[in-house]
């Protein structure tokens, strides 16, 4: 069977990630890479000459341009929030099915335009929110689905980002309200979508927010911490918070869910679990795999075969998570609760 032709849209962090996931898969081929920074298209390029030697990818400055010229039979998108609506547009027009990384973006408006495409092209879609394929939600979920959550409390809870005036990083735009959507838009994405995946959509959010504690901090406009409390269609609900203000150390990732007869606590970025259910003995689950490559496999097999059964969360699913993180800021904003 031919290879896969693949391209990159984006060459920040996440190629990275994604460069180093697919470094052994040996039925693709990396064909073309394309970011507006010619320097970070270099640096890319470079890292993928050591990781697959055999390809001969090719450095564009724009997505439209890679597309036309390597026709890949696949591309990821591997953009910051704000940088939405041209790259996908590019995918859709040639019909090439695309993984994207989240948040999928932050104007609400241009991503209901994208899914309608999406789902009247029927095109394979795959999104980065990984946690989905962890052997641990998977078990969490199956006793779940039987047992609906009562109560879920979660949390992300790191220290002061602090970039420099020329830092050209994530950190660059992280701390910019406008172009990140803030922590709860970007980086508590993951714990909206495992709530998502385990308890089912939610109804309402209401959200309040801190400020004021980090000071000086070069083009920071994000909220220092926040509290969202969720309502469940289940009936249940939520409270999910977030500070990038805790210097002193404690804080991590955890989401603790609670139901009638079934406890799962999960913990750091892994999301580690430890299962109580009354009568039976505690199960613990840890994963050592390379969480990244297992998604880029699953998104692979899905355009390799057409079949795309196996994705755990497609664009248009995506989609959903994206409208809960902007419902808490819109909560924010407002100081009222939001219907979804």
């Amino acid at each position: 069977m031919s290879k896969l032709r693949v391209a990159f849209v984006g060459a920040g962090g996440m190629a990275d990630a994604h460069l180093k996931a697919i470094k052994d898969f040996a039925d693709v081929e990396l064909v073309g890479l394309a970011d507006p920074d010619p320097a970070k298209v270099e640096a890319r390029l470079a890292q993928a000459a050591e990781l697959r030697p055999a390809d001969k990818p090719v450095g564009y400055g724009d997505p439209e341009s890679m597309i036309k010229d390597a026709v890949p039979d696949a591309v990821w998108l591997l953009l910051p929030p704000f940088a939405h609506g041209a790259a996908e547009r590019a995918c859709l027009e040639a019909g090439v099915p695309f993984f994207i990384e989240k948040p999928v973006g932050l104007d609400w408006g241009l991503t209901q335009e994208l899914v309608a495409a999406v789902e009247a092209e029927g095109l394979i879609t795959c999104a980065g929110y990984m946690n989905r394929y962890r052997a641990s939600l998977r078990r969490a979920k199956e006793l779940l689905d039987a047992d609906p959550p009562a109560l879920v409390h979660g949390g992300w809870i790191g220290g002061s980002p602090n970039p420099k005036p020329g830092d050209t990083s994530i950190g660059s735009w992280w701390v910019i309200k406008e172009k990140s959507g803030g922590q709860i838009v970007e980086q508590c994405t993951h714990t909206f979508d495992v709530l998502r995946y385990l308890c089912g959509e939610a109804v309402e959010v209401y959200a309040r927010a801190a400020n004021g504690f980090n000071r000086d901090l070069y083009s920071y406009t994000i909220d220092d911490a926040s509290s969202v409390v969720l309502t469940m269609a289940n009936g249940g609900v939520a409270n999910l918070m977030s500070s990038c203000s805790a210097n002193g150390g404690g804080g991590g990732v955890w989401l603790n869910v609670y139901a009638l007869g079934t406890t799962c606590l999960f913990t750091g970025w892994d999301h580690a679990v430890r299962i109580l259910r009354k009568g039976a003995e505690p199960e613990e689950i840890k994963e050592q795999v390379d969480i990244f490559a297992v998604e880029d496999r699953v998104f692979v097999d899905a355009v390799r075969t057409g079949d795309g059964s196996a994705i755990a969360s497609t664009y248009p699913d995506a989609s959903k998570t994206l409208r809960l993180t902007l419902a808490a800021n819109e909560s924010i904003a407002s100081g009222q609760p939001v219907t979804v």
